[in-house]
């Protein structure tokens, strides 16, 4: 979906059961507010699989990358936020940094993270994708809903529904 009618905090009034991650991240996309279902990657410091799912069809997904809260590299930046806007991802959420965040806030894509940081991550491919991760005091499963903008991040196992 290309623009949020709810808010987190209506959300997470509505539905007292909902997952709330830890206040950690900071928004660097274009998509302040965004939410679809979620496709989990689990990483260290390489982010040959995050490519690898951006380059499939997001069909309105947000991609969750548990890159283990690493300061030491980014896992997205300028290239793979515009190949998911291609290929219609809602947004990334990343445990880890992204770069290139001048150029990230210009797309259509919602991207939160812990921080920025210039240097590239390594391209070995290890990893796992669609697997439960765990971070921030949430576990996301492969396709839990999503729902993320300026007041926080929600998680939850069924859809929500959208709050005016």
């Amino acid at each position: 979906m290309t623009a949020a009618t709810y808010a987190t905090t209506d959300l997470s009034d509505a539905h007292t059961d909902v997952h709330i991650a830890e206040p950690v991240w900071r928004s660097f996309g274009g998509r302040a507010a965004f939410h679809g279902r979620a496709r989990t990657v689990q990483v260290h410091e390489d982010n040959v699989l995050v490519r690898a799912e951006l380059a499939t069809p997001g069909e309105g997904r947000v991609l969750v990358v548990d890159g283990g809260g690493s300061l030491r590299c980014a896992l997205l930046g300028d290239m793979l936020g515009e190949l998911a806007v291609r290929n219609g991802w809602a947004g990334v959420v990343v445990y880890g940094c992204v770069r290139d965040t001048r150029a990230l806030g210009t797309l259509d894509l919602g991207v939160l993270a812990l921080a920025p940081h210039p240097r590239r991550s390594g391209k070995l491919g290890a990893g796992e994708a669609g697997v439960p991760v765990t971070f921030a005091g949430v576990t996301v499963q492969d396709g839990d809903h999503v729902y993320a903008d300026e007041d926080g991040l929600l998680i939850s196992s069924a859809p929500l529904g959208e709050q005016a």
